[in-house]
């Protein structure tokens, strides 16, 4: 039933056709792939009718008990990131947030995504809480060395691991469904916005309560900053789904606003930093930070890009952002190329180390899938494809990302050691 539902999302006819054959199974097979197709005015549609005969205080319980699991959970995150204080853990010779605090972060998301979701197999859950397991145990066991390149690169890259084991409970373990990967790459631009605004909100209201409290003779800085931000900081993410998966309707308009805001003042935003560089002088070759800075950035900007082509698509035919996202992607493009090029000339010149190496792969693959994704932008802006092939190409990339992180996290701390 939800492949059908899936093929026929457009035509209200046989929608309806199929609702009338089987009622109760089109209702729980809709229910399983809303989360792929709400952005559709169809799926809306079906949503508030399916929802309309529900009984407010059925609907009331639902809410609640999602209440319940949401506070549990953070209150989870919350006492497993407080871990060093409850423990007495020296955080000089044990660096247990660099460990642990991405861990933590998608453990909470990860049960949050298991108790929201009934669908889930048993399987499913076991091997998604064993890669925690071991990944855990895995990042405690590596030497705490600081000054170890290749040790930190391991601490970076856990939680990009991480997020991937999140993705998987997200497509519920459908790898070849490239639907639910494009969802799940929209999904996260929704949370960064969303996410965003949420902590935006929560540092007005610690500067409000330090400035109440303040003006009383009382200060709370040490227990706030220690209790409330950093519990509230694990928690963001887990109450930012929640409100996503609760206030979807919302989130959905506010999301692609910000990508047809935010993808033309970039791409404006890199091509004068690119004249910048030029008229300063600045040289990525043999500035170290420089070159880093220029790295994180360009990671950046493939991110806007990805997540504006996932927003842009939902509303069809945009002619003004499609021609923007090919321009940035050719800009982008370019900017990859001179820390491509920087990157060989300190190989030749310095010789192989874990973050040089680290660095160019992950140049590598942004080069490769940017030079993927500027060719489909250039078949829709001059051949008129559809916009949803850039969505492809991405999802077909993203095992690509993730067996480079692979290799990273568990292999570099073997090949270098402590280097």
């Amino acid at each position: 039933m939800t492949e059908k539902i899936k093929e026929f999302i457009n035509d209200p006819e046989k929608l309806e056709k199929l609702y009338r054959e089987d009622k109760k199974s089109f209702e729980s097979g809709f229910r399983n792939i809303y989360s792929e197709i709400e952005k559709t005015e169809m799926a809306k549609f079906w949503k508030i009718r399916l929802d309309f005969d529900k009984t407010p205080s059925k609907a009331k319980q639902n809410y609640g008990t999602e209440i319940l699991v949401l506070i549990s959970v953070c209150l989870l995150a919350g006492f497993l990131i407080k871990i060093p204080d409850i423990f007495k853990i020296n955080l000089i010779e044990f660096p247990f947030y660099e460990k642990n605090a991405g861990i933590i972060v998608f453990l909470g998301l990860t049960i949050y995504a298991f108790s929201v979701n009934r669908n889930i197999s048993r399987k499913n859950i076991v091997t998604t809480m064993l890669i925690f397991l071991v990944s855990i145990i895995y990042i405690n066991l590596l030497p705490g060395f600081r000054h170890s390149a290749s040790i930190n690169l391991a601490y970076i890259h856990m939680p990009i691991l991480m997020w991937c084991v999140y993705g998987l409970v997200f497509i519920d373990f459908e790898f070849k469904n490239y639907g639910k990967r494009i969802r799940y790459i929209s999904h996260n631009g929704d949370l960064a916005i969303m996410g965003a605004l949420i902590l935006i909100s929560g540092g007005l209201l610690t500067g409000i309560t330090y400035g109440l409290f303040m003006a009383i003779g009382i200060n709370i800085e040490r227990f706030y900053s220690h209790y409330i931000i950093l519990i509230g900081l694990v928690s963001a993410p887990i109450v930012t789904t929640f409100i996503l998966k609760n206030s979807a309707l919302v989130t959905n308009k506010i999301a692609p606003i910000i990508a047809n805001i935010f993808s033309p003042l970039v791409l404006i935003t890199l091509i004068i930093y690119l004249v910048a560089i030029i008229v300063s002088g600045k040289d990525p070759y043999s500035d170290r930070e420089f070159l880093l800075t220029f790295n994180i950035m360009l990671i950046g900007v493939m991110a806007i890009i990805v997540f504006s082509v996932s927003e842009s698509s939902v509303y069809g035919k945009q002619r003004f952002s499609e021609i923007v996202l090919f321009i940035l992607s050719i800009v982008t493009l370019i900017v990859n190329l001179i820390a491509l090029s920087a990157i060989f000339y300190r190989l030749g010149e310095y010789g192989l180390t874990p973050n040089r190496l680290a660095i160019l792969g992950s140049n590598i693959l942004i080069f490769i899938n940017l030079i993927l994704i500027m060719v489909d932008l250039y078949k829709i802006n001059f051949r008129k494809a559809d916009l949803e092939k850039v969505e492809l190409t991405v999802a077909k990339y993203l095992p690509f990302y993730i067996i480079w992180t692979i290799i990273v996290v568990f292999g570099f701390p073997l090949i270098f050691g402590m280097k």
